[in-house]
């Protein structure tokens, strides 16, 4: 990508923002990856904008505002291919979207608006941040919060339901529904045994707060009771959750499902199989936890997997895993009355597991923060201190730690047993977690990575190529989460398996993703031992030299090998003393190379 070539002006246009505004080199990046993929992405939308500043563009601004931020195109056309097409009065069409911003959208918002000079031609492009959870729902004025609200799905922008809208509400502040009285339920609605387990926890444990305290101030205090109409104590939502005899009877959907499905896309339309098991879990929550466990573990198999230096049998997914994100659905459910009709479901398949529960993450955690230490939010902040001290039916274990380390435990648990960590996906009103159906080192994986023939990987290497294996890519961050190693290590590593032409890249900076080798890909048909054979990079490397002086760039340019490549090759020439420097700064690009006149294993 000849940047300097496509690129020559920006002006920026600040419409309030601070912070740094986007360059013309990242927005030609941008382009590239687009004209790539052919469409628009999550987090950019294109728009050709020939009659003005086009009236759909405030529904993008106002979905990326309520998703995760995004940056909006104008000058593009993305039925040609993402031609630039350029804008005739730029200037006024960025007073327009400013104006747009504040005048017709709530709350206001002021996104970084730049006009750039592209490929010989203007286009405009804004950069919209995502509001803060306590300013959302962000809606159009003209067609008001229930029917101007929206978000970003996939590469365009859904209108949100009133459910949604709602939630997006309550999300501003702490929710209490489940503190909301449940009429007609009293101490007789509750299980005695688990009751008594509570208070006894209680008053050890927080003795300051509860040991002076009888029954029914403990169980008030505790959040258990709480006033209902005509001062009557009644039962709160979360109190008849934790510790109901059957709540059901007053909630009937607040339950667990459970179904183990044929095939991957579900009922098996051959046979007319609909479903292998399935069950319903009800009762409080430590009991449908246990018998959810129960139904998952009727349904698993036991696999082998490499360990050390020996194998062991572990189950199909670790049931500390399954525990926490059982736990976690039935504990941060929504408990809004609109979302009392919707049960937490698992699924299981021949090729994942998923668990899925009513509302998305609350407050400030993201997606990509699940599992860091000190991130946490509760959205039922007294069912989680309650069931913070109600054991699991059979056991001294309690429900919740509320420690903020149920995904923390969840990701280790998985790594333990050398699985793919699970896929998180947030939206308004769902939560889902998919657990994928593989071993990352099974002896199968560990049998390929051997066949490369490469020495000297690391274990993050390993697992970073069985991961890729199983198809999709990864990133930095990404190689991070599923190995442990810090941003330096992975950035060296990443580059190590790049120069090895185990991976390739696409995109730069922010877009970089990594890939397996097309010639190691499972559906290539060449086998990963005869690919490695043919990527012995010493001829072309020394035909490239010849009996010249030649820098690394010049080499790469040569042969068409990436940098990373020539120098991984160079160094190993280097060490066999078939080449050597002119200067001992091999680490600087410029670096010239020559031939010793010793002959190369290779050739």
């Amino acid at each position: 990508m000849l940047i300097s070539m496509r690129t020559s002006m920006s002006t920026n246009m600040t419409a309030g923002a601070t912070g740094r505004t986007m360059q013309d080199e990242e927005l030609a990046e941008i382009v590239d990856n687009l004209r790539a993929l052919g469409s628009d992405v999550s987090d950019v939308e294109v728009k050709r904008a020939e009659g003005g500043l086009p009236r759909s563009a405030r529904e993008s601004l106002v979905a990326f505002s309520n998703t995760r931020g995004g940056t909006l195109i104008l000058g593009l056309d993305e039925q040609a291919g993402f031609a630039t097409t350029g804008l005739s009065a730029p200037t006024k069409m960025s007073s327009d979207l400013a104006d747009m911003c504040t005048a017709e959208i709530e709350p206001s918002l002021r996104p970084h608006i730049g006009i750039h000079e592209f490929e010989g031609a203007r286009i405009l492009v804004a950069e919209i941040p995502e509001l803060a959870s306590n300013r959302k729902p962000c809606f159009s004025r003209g067609a008001g919060m229930s029917q101007g609200s929206f978000v970003r799905v996939g590469d365009g922008d859904r209108k949100l339901t009133s459910y949604e809208v709602q939630l997006l509400l309550a999300n501003r502040g702490q929710p209490h529904e489940d503190e909301a009285p449940v009429p007609g339920t009293g101490l007789a609605d509750l299980d005695p045994a688990l009751v008594e387990a509570l208070l006894t926890r209680l008053r050890t444990r927080r003795p300051y707060a509860f040991n002076e305290l009888d029954d029914i101030a403990a169980l008030r205090r505790a959040k258990v009771l709480v006033n209902g109409t005509n001062d009557s104590v009644v039962v709160s939502v979360g109190g008849l959750l934790a510790l109901g005899r059957y709540p059901q009877e007053h909630l009937p959907q607040v339950m667990l499902t459970f179904v183990h499905y044929p095939t991957p896309d579900g009922a098996d339309l051959t046979t007319g199989e609909r479903f292998v098991d399935n069950m319903v879990a009800e009762g409080p929550i430590p009991v449908i936890v246990r018998d959810a466990l129960i139904a998952v573990r009727k349904n698993m198999t036991r696999r082998s997997v490499v360990h050390g230096a020996g194998r062991a049998d572990i189950w199909q997914y670790p049931e500390a895993a399954l525990r926490e994100a059982i736990v976690n659905a039935l504990v941060h459910r929504d408990l809004s009355p609109d979302a009392r009709g919707t049960q937490v479901q698992v699924e299981m398949y021949p090729d994942r597991l998923t668990i899925r529960n009513p509302g998305g993450l609350f407050g400030p955690v993201t997606e990509e923060q699940l599992g860091e230490e000190g991130v946490s939010s509760a959205r039922n902040a007294s069912l989680l201190r309650i069931l913070e001290d109600v054991p699991l039916p059979g056991g001294t274990h309690a429900i919740c730690e509320n420690r903020g380390s149920g995904i923390r435990t969840m990701i280790n648990a998985l790594r333990a047993a050398r699985m793919s960590l699970p896929a998180f996906k947030s939206r308004v009103s769902t939560f889902t977690v998919t657990f994928p159906n593989h071993t990352l080192l099974g002896d199968e994986t560990v049998e390929w990575i051997n066949s490369l023939g490469e020495h000297g990987l690391s274990e993050s290497q390993c697992v970073g190529l069985a991961i890729l294996r199983e198809g999709g890519h990864l990133d930095n961050q990404a190689y991070r989460t599923e190995t442990r190693v810090d941003s330096r290590v992975a950035t060296h590593e990443l580059r190590d398996l790049l120069a090895r032409e185990l991976v390739v890249q696409t995109g730069n900076r922010r877009w970089t993703r990594y890939r397996l080798a097309p010639a190691l890909r499972p559906d290539s048909g060449a086998t990963a031992g005869s690919a490695r054979k043919r990527a012995d990079r010493r001829g072309e490397i020394l035909a490239a030299l010849g009996d010249a002086e030649r820098s690394r760039l010049e080499l790469a340019m040569a042969t068409g090998l990436t940098d990373q490549t020539v120098a991984r090759w160079l160094r190993i020439l280097r060490s066999e003393g078939v080449v050597e420097t002119t200067e001992a700064n091999v680490r600087n690009p410029a670096t010239r190379y020559r031939r010793t006149g010793q002959i190369a294993l290779g050739e």
